[in-house]
């Protein structure tokens, strides 16, 4: 893989806002080594949200998205989120598995779903080293520039951080909902990563075009808006989860006849955040 992510510059004049989608990456590396068909594998994707959300550019913000696949290694994981069964030898440093890496999927995935292993073998040091280096970490450097520099420039910086989630959400989690899964869920890891103003802004943009909306049901957001979201110091980050069946087909992944219209209605959700957060900075 020549380059493992796309970076988006704005296209017009720049706001403080950053978006990045690590999980919609299709390009599977020659040495990934899976055990089970790819078919199964993309069930990990977040097949399109580059595109759903292509107009961040053209508001004036950055976007940022993955090549490899979340399975591959997980770029929405820390780096020591990592599954010591999964290796042939003891990792040289010291670990920090979460629950995701007891379920099999932290920073490098062991299962593709519960009880099913991706691989027939435990992968050598030297192999999940090269993923952090060739993948994770240059992933990182992109984002962590973007937004540093974002909010150097304006003093403020808003994130979005990007995915999709399966219809039967709540029964992968192993949840009980009394209730349907959202349209859309909007993840501020209860209310610690994002000022509410914007979040009760997103809702109401959402909300407006007929979709539903959720706060932190089932997803609150993970490692990446826990690092970026620090209020206190203006830097707010949110993430945001579409149901995959608005756009796309999720046994074959191809876009369905959804697709173009929540493409429109995120480019003028877009169009009313940027809007926002240029008043709220007084970018020029």
């Amino acid at each position: 893989m020549a380059q493992p992510f796309t970076l988006l510059p704005p296209a017009a004049a720049a706001v403080p806002l950053v978006c990045d989608s690590p999980h919609s990456g299709t390009t599977y590396p020659d040495d990934y080594g899976h055990a089970v068909p790819r078919e199964l594998l993309r069930r990990g994707e977040d097949t399109h949200v580059e595109a759903l959300w292509q107009a961040v550019p053209d508001v004036g913000g950055t976007l940022l998205h993955a090549h490899f696949p979340r399975t591959y290694i997980d770029a929405n994981r820390n780096v020591d989120d990592l599954d010591q069964d999964l290796l042939d030898a003891a990792w040289p440093e010291p670990l920090a598995p979460s629950e995701k890496s007891r379920l099999g999927f932290g920073l490098v995935w062991r299962n593709i779903r519960a009880g099913t292993p991706i691989y027939d073998r435990p992968l050598t040091i030297a192999q999940v080293r090269h993923r952090i280096d060739a993948y994770y970490l240059p992933y990182h450097a992109a984002l962590a520039a973007s937004i540093e520099q974002t909010a150097q420039r304006f003093g403020a910086v808003w994130h979005l951080n990007l995915h999709s989630m399966p219809n039967d959400a709540y029964e992968r989690l192993q949840i009980r909902s009394p209730h349907p899964l959202a349209d859309f869920v909007l993840g501020d890891r209860d209310g610690t990563t994002c000022e509410p103003e914007f979040v009760d802004l997103v809702e109401r943009e959402l909300r407006a075009r007929g979709y539903t909306v959720a706060r932190n049901d089932p997803y609150k957001g993970v490692q990446l808006i826990a690092r970026i979201g620090q209020p206190q110091r203006r830097r707010h980050s949110l993430q945001i989860e579409i149901r995959r069946p608005l756009y796309m087909d999720e046994a074959t992944r191809e876009r369905n006849d959804g697709f173009a219209r929540v493409q429109g209605d995120l480019t003028a959700v877009l169009h009313t955040l940027a809007a926002y957060v240029k008043d709220r900075t007084g970018a020029r």
